[in-house]
């Protein structure tokens, strides 16, 4: 058999390691963390502005997806705005919010450390910050 890729074989490999197959009703299409195939190409096809230089950690990208968090254009560029005031009030680490969510963010190295939606917070307590931002 010919291989996809040198992690795949199949369709159906590619399938179950990227898709959700479970469907909520007839006809409905598979999704992956909550997103249906259009909204996933949407985000691919606009990502975050060019001139954004704000990184995402391997431990927020991670809580995004454990706690099914997907920014829109309109939040990632109003998160992008909150670390640029951040930056210019010489915040070093700054609480972030846009929205129901709150993002933890270095603003020297231009990284978010982690992510969460406001109503999962369960003390609403944010430690090792030295400014807050309401994006």
């Amino acid at each position: 058999m010919n291989s996809i890729s040198n992690n795949f074989t199949s369709i159906e490999q590619v399938t179950n390691q990227f898709l959700d197959n479970k469907t909520k009703g007839a006809g409905s299409a598979a999704t992956f963390n909550g997103l249906s195939f259009g909204d996933l190409l949407s985000q691919k096809a606009n990502p975050v502005p060019a001139n954004s230089t704000l990184k995402f950690s391997k431990h927020a990208t991670a809580r995004l997806g454990e706690r099914d968090i997907s920014l829109s254009a309109e939040q990632s560029l109003r998160l992008n705005q909150g670390v640029e005031m951040a930056s210019e009030k010489g915040i070093k680490d700054s609480l972030v919010l846009v929205d129901s969510l709150a993002f933890i963010v270095n603003v020297p190295n231009q990284t978010v450390i982690t992510a969460m939606d406001s109503t999962q917070a369960q003390e609403n307590i944010y430690t090792n910050i030295d400014g807050a931002v309401i994006a």
